[in-house]
């Protein structure tokens, strides 16, 4: 059975696609711009996500997710990059998500991993990585309208549309 799995597969599909939504609304020099304030660029947040997913989730059950070639630090590094590297990287940590989670039951759940040493629960570490993703694509749909501004297409519920939304909440999908 893979009812909870699939809940959990859906949220993370969620948040990916929140996050596609945001880079399809910036020009492509936005993409590596720092936040005002000198925060991060959406790059460099696609770099961390993207180094995340692939090492808690490269050989989840049997190896510590915090792999030994993970370079985090760098990850932060401000850098250039254009719109086909940057999807490239998006995907490459995802991929990895999404192998690991097509191979999970939800028999699973209850089952050890280890992330930096410390022992925690499947369901534990799905939860954790999966409000660590929702966090920085939050960070980047942040970035990304910041800098469209009034041109700022909304990804969820536009404001003034909540009315509309409740008679057919069904509608609720991630942008395309």
């Amino acid at each position: 059975m893979r009812k909870i799995i699939e809940s959990i597969e859906e949220e993370y599909r969620r948040y990916r696609k929140l996050g596609e939504g945001a880079f399809a609304q910036l020009h492509d020099a936005e993409l590596s711009a720092a936040a005002s304030g000198g925060g991060n660029s959406a790059a460099v947040l696609v770099w961390h996500v993207a180094g995340n997913l692939a090492s808690r989730f490269t050989d989840f059950l049997t190896s510590d997710g915090e792999k030994p070639w993970r370079q985090r630090d760098e990850e932060f590094k401000a850098r250039q990059v254009s719109r086909k590297e940057l999807l490239e990287k998006w995907e490459s940590g995802w991929s990895v998500l999404v192998a690991a989670l097509a191979a999970l039951s939800d028999e699973d759940l209850g089952r050890t991993v280890t992330i930096r040493g410390k022992p925690l629960k499947v369901h534990e570490a799905l939860h954790r990585s999966l409000a660590h993703a929702a966090y920085h694509v939050g960070q980047i749909v942040y970035i990304a309208k910041e800098m469209r501004g009034v041109s700022w297409k909304s990804l969820s519920i536009p404001l003034g549309g909540s009315a509309a939304y409740n008679l057919s909440p069904d509608r609720e999908r991630p942008p395309r």
